[in-house]
């Protein structure tokens, strides 16, 4: 059975090191996972394998409280030590073939970070449950990112590959309906929802635009 992703894609993105009272970070999760999103994704870019994979251990029972799987990002290794739902992989990370060989079951979840259509029907074809794909706008939540690829483009790619697409960067509440339109799947969205004066309101409205 194909992998249901749709709405708002949660990403909790952590900057550093956990810190020793976790309290604030989990205060978060938990705004976030009070929206009901359709996965939350674990992204600390600058954090050790035994700092994320202590974080990712914190997180999962909110998480499998709320009923939403956890992701993490980059690390298939710490999604399996943990029991993490799946992992979600950019381009440099484990190619998804070899992420399929390791999974610990058929409903571990792998994700694809894609930039143009080529990587995307890649992804498609080598077995990935869904795709990231962007920047659709730009962002200043990634120092890396890539230059902006637009709402057409996002269109094109909805239209050639057959799995749930999450449209990324730059997504606003003013822009996420014109989003929801060219087909995408979900929305993952940090800035907009991290300075939103009521996040849990926000990140529905981010849901209710794609009907979810």
């Amino acid at each position: 059975m194909p992998f249901v992703l749709r709405g708002y894609y949660a990403i909790l993105d952590l900057p550093g090191e956990i810190p020793e009272d976790p309290t604030t970070f989990l205060a978060r999760a938990k705004a976030r996972l009070a929206a009901r999103p359709a996965c939350m994704q674990l992204r600390a870019k600058r954090m050790g394998a035994a700092d994320l994979r202590r974080t990712a251990a914190l997180l999962l029972p909110a998480c499998r409280a709320a009923g939403v799987p956890l992701l993490v990002n980059d690390r298939l290794d710490v999604a399996l030590a943990v029991g993490a739902d799946g992992v979600h992989l950019g381009q440099g990370d484990l190619p998804v073939r070899d992420a399929l060989c390791m999974r610990a079951s058929q409903r571990f979840i792998i994700g694809v970070s894609t930039h143009d259509r080529a990587q995307a029907q890649a992804a498609s074809r080598d077995g990935a449950d869904y795709i990231g794909f962007g920047p659709i706008f730009a962002t200043q939540s990634k120092a890396d990112a890539e230059p902006p690829v637009g709402l057409e483009r996002l269109r094109e790619v909805c239209a050639a590959v057959s799995f749930p697409v999450v449209a990324i960067g730059g997504i606003t509440l003013a822009n996420v309906e014109a989003v929801a339109a060219t087909g995408a799947s979900a929305a993952a969205i940090i800035a907009a929802i991290d300075h939103a004066r009521d996040p849990v309101a926000a990140a529905r409205r981010v849901a209710e635009a794609f009907g979810a």
